[in-house]
């Protein structure tokens, strides 16, 4: 049986990166286990269900759905037993998947305001991974949810410049200023790390800009990008 998963390959660093960084802001729990596989689970649900909102293959879609759904609950019931408040999180995600459904329904999904939503869901799971501790959301998970967004926010902007918007200059200008702004404001504000936690972003944006790339090259870079990123992060919230 061949697996129904999604075809975003960077999402996957969206997944891993906000929710470890969370854990790192505050203190690892082995509930956080539990905590990840479920939403890992609860990811992979959300590919075939928002599918199902282009009303094609729905008995396919919905088996799919389930398949990932059931165990998903099953393993976030263990950190909402531990922390019950936690489930504001989810709450604050279901305004982000609506609008996500909304996209997936018209076939944009490769919509700016559309993938800045998923960026956002994923950075609220590193909110409730810290918050999984204490209870408590501490500065450096702000942190951790702040940089998330604006990593992947840099992510978004540079792929697009290469294929999708790529003989756009409006967008490539925007591109460009957003990358230059985030270390250099970061740096200004006494967060020289975290400056150079973007400088890699900021280099790829301009050097590769225009460069004929395949998307395994370009997946390739975003990957060693992400490791970097997620690396300096760790040593900014140790």
């Amino acid at each position: 049986m061949k697996l129904c998963l999604p075809k975003q390959h960077g999402a996957w660093a969206m997944l891993i990166i906000p929710f470890w960084l969370g854990v790192v802001a505050s203190e690892f729990l082995w509930s956080h286990i539990a905590f990840f596989i479920g939403w890992l689970f609860l990811y992979l649900s959300t590919y075939p269900m928002l599918l199902l909102f282009k009303k094609k293959k729905m008995q396919y879609y919905l088996k799919w759905t389930f398949i990932y759904f059931i165990p998903a609950i099953l393993l976030l019931l263990i950190p909402l037993f531990v922390r019950p408040s936690i489930i504001i999180f989810g709450l604050v995600m279901i305004p982000f998947f609506i609008i996500n459904a909304y996209f997936s329904s018209k076939n944009r999904e490769r919509a700016f305001l559309n993938d800045m939503s998923a960026i956002c869901v994923f950075a609220i799971a590193g909110l409730a991974s810290s918050y999984l501790v204490n209870g408590e959301i501490n500065n450096l998970a702000i942190i951790v949810f702040i940089t998330s967004i604006l990593f992947f926010a840099g992510c978004t902007f540079f792929v697009k410049t290469m294929i999708r918007e790529k003989k756009n200059p409006i967008f490539k200008w925007i591109s460009w200023g957003f990358h230059i702004a985030v270390p250099l404001v970061s740096f200004v504000l006494g967060e020289w790390l975290i400056a150079i936690a973007f400088i890699p972003s900021l280099f790829r944006a301009f050097y590769f800009y225009g460069k004929g790339m395949t998307m395994k090259k370009l997946g390739i870079l975003e990957i060693v990008n992400s490791v970097f990123f997620f690396v300096i992060m760790v040593f900014v919230l140790l």
